[in-house]
């Protein structure tokens, strides 16, 4: 009875332990294939994207959603001209005030220091600043983000 017993239990142990392990690997092949299907067009979720490619595709896309023709096709390119010069226009308007801000903060916490505490405080924003100019750099030349 014994000898029965014992076995009845590493059997069951044993389909356990191999339902688990069927049941993760499984688990594993969906989420896998999951993410990388995603169900996004090709294209995206993948990084930032060029913004004339962007902008080549949405134009593209109208054109043959819409039907648009040629003459539209002009004054649609102007239109989002227009619109990217609004936004870099308004980028570099809040790129000045964000600047402002943070140099009254800067001087804020200024005038709460002690003499002593003032040169600590300046290394501390000139590291501040490095790193982001290296950030800045980073980004702009594809590597970051």
């Amino acid at each position: 009875m014994l000898k029965t017993k014992s076995s009845a239990l590493l059997s069951l142990a044993l389909v356990f332990l191999s339902g688990t392990l069927v049941g993760s690997v499984s688990y594993r092949l969906y989420m896998v294939n999951s993410v990388n299907s995603g169900g996004a067009p090709p294209g995206r979720g993948q990084g930032k994207m060029d913004p004339e490619e962007v902008r080549k595709r949405r134009v593209a896309e109208m054109k043959e959603k819409v039907k648009l023709d040629e003459d539209q096709v002009a004054k649609l390119n102007v239109i989002y001209d227009a619109t990217r010069q609004q936004f870099e226009a308004l980028k570099k308007r809040g790129d000045g005030e964000a600047h402002g801000i943070w140099e009254r903060q800067r001087d804020s916490v200024r005038a709460i220091l002690r003499p002593e505490q003032l040169p600590l405080y300046e290394s501390h924003l000139k590291e501040l600043d490095e790193m982001r100019k290296r950030r800045m750099a980073e980004g702009k030349d594809g590597k970051g983000r």
